[in-house]
């Protein structure tokens, strides 16, 4: 009934906020911007962007917000509903996109638009699909987009949650690194285990659950749009069925991945019954779903209401357990985060900041207690919106605040909340 009984502890920072920007209104009730990464074009010029969920990827400069690219019409099947995450999910710019122009994003379509690449059986219902794209820029130092667009795959979804809510690149991969140009994507389990499909997500032959890993500049996958790099884990796997694409698998809904200043990977997924975790991400690797959430047993043939403890008997190496984990009596939806690299606030470097989707909270473990086999230690971080001390609840009331976090130009920390579209700046810490 409580997993994990130690309740997290409150810090001595108080987080300080300040109302930088307001999302244009893509609604007229709560969510009114369904604002969902913030990421930063390195290259001869900086640029922040950021997206909209119903299908609008926007520039900001000096606060101001100019819409690029508008799935809406380029994309005609494209749809954002019924909402949970659906929609333009993700954008990844390549980083040599100022020599090449190359962009990538995710978004959903209505059911049978086209052939899925990653599908099952009849007798299992598509709800929706989501669709991964490269867009080549006429002109990359342009302020919108023109250009094409070319599809490199699709995959069915079982249900609207958990889909491909998450690409990018490693920002610290050097050009003459293998990592280098190599595109991460995130594909949740798409409800499959919840509506009875487990064994959509149960083994290295299929693509739900898992992080690919992929060249988006080669040929040798099964549909010839993509490539599958030969340091993949499974590459070389004789089995047949094995999807080579495959870098590490066993998540719910990998919905962020970053990297931290040594260049370690998180992956934090997003849980089901009891638990919110953060992985780091290790290339083969298992992370147990829908057999485990977090570091307990969850029953994926039953009504998967309770967790269990670990047997005994288990295999060391079988599954890769969490790094920080966090159980429903603290929040419900793991918002995934950033290890603080800015010059402004030096109190906070060093640190992994994040927060609870459910209920706004902020949170903090400290980076070098990331370990594999050891859960850190989490703090809670109070807020000062404004110099008032508050939380996303109560500036939200009774809508869901669904925060999350971006990263500005200098690795400065920003957050913001799409049931009210409003872009908060983390300026400093206070101990008062």
């Amino acid at each position: 009934k409580d997993p994990i009984p130690a309740q997290i502890s409150p810090s001595k920072w108080k987080l300080q906020l300040q109302h930088y920007t307001t999302a244009p209104a893509t609604a007229q009730k709560a969510p009114l911007a369904r604002i969902n990464k913030m990421g930063v074009l390195s290259g001869e010029k900086e640029r922040v962007f950021t997206v909209d969920l119903r299908g609008i990827l926007y520039e900001i400069t000096d606060k101001e917000w100019r819409m690029v690219l508008d799935m809406r019409k380029e994309r005609p099947d494209f749809i954002p509903l019924p909402g949970l995450a659906t929609g333009f999910g993700s954008f990844a710019f390549h980083p040599e996109f100022y020599q090449n122009g190359l962009l990538y994003t995710t978004h959903t379509e209505k059911t049978n638009t086209a052939k899925a690449d990653f599908s099952y059986a009849d007798s299992i219902k598509v709800t929706l699909q989501w669709v991964l794209t490269e867009w080549k820029w006429d002109n990359p130092s342009a302020t919108s987009f023109s250009g094409k667009g070319r599809e490199l795959f699709r995959i069915n979804m079982v249900s609207a949650i958990h889909g491909v809510q998450e690409i990018t690149f490693n920002p610290l991969a050097k050009k003459d690194t293998e990592d280098f140009g190599l595109l991460y994507i995130g594909i949740g389990d798409g409800g499959a285990t919840e509506n009875g499909y487990y064994q959509l997500c149960s083994d290295k032959s299929k693509a739900w659950g898992t992080v690919l890993r992929i060249d988006p500049q080669g040929q040798n996958s099964k549909n010839g749009h993509y490539g599958i790099p030969k340091t993949n884990p499974f590459f070389k796997d004789t089995n047949p069925s094995t999807l080579k694409e495959i870098y590490c698998r066993g998540f719910r809904n990998p919905n962020r991945i970053t990297w931290t200043p040594e260049g370690t990977m998180l992956i934090s997924d997003i849980g089901q019954t009891h638990i919110e975790e953060l992985n780091i991400g290790v290339a083969g690797a298992d992370y147990g779903w829908p057999e485990r959430e977090g570091t307990f047993v969850i029953n994926h043939r039953g009504k998967m209401d309770k967790v269990y403890a670990l047997p005994a008997d288990e295999a060391p190496l079988k599954y890769t357990y969490p790094v920080i984990q966090y159980d429903h009596d603290e929040g419900k939806a793991f918002s995934g985060g950033f290890v603080y690299e800015g010059a402004a606030i030096p109190q906070l470097q060093g640190k992994y900041i994040f927060g609870d989707i459910n209920n706004g909270r902020i949170f903090y473990a400290e980076n070098n207690q990331l370990k594999l086999g050891e859960q850190a230690p989490i703090h809670e971080l109070e807020l000062l919106v404004d110099n008032e001390v508050t939380t996303f609840q109560k500036i939200n009331g009774k809508e869901k605040p669904d925060p999350r976090l971006g990263v500005g130009i200098g690795g400065e920390l920003f957050i913001f909340t799409k049931a009210d579209g409003k872009v908060y700046k983390v300026v400093g810490v206070s101990t008062k």
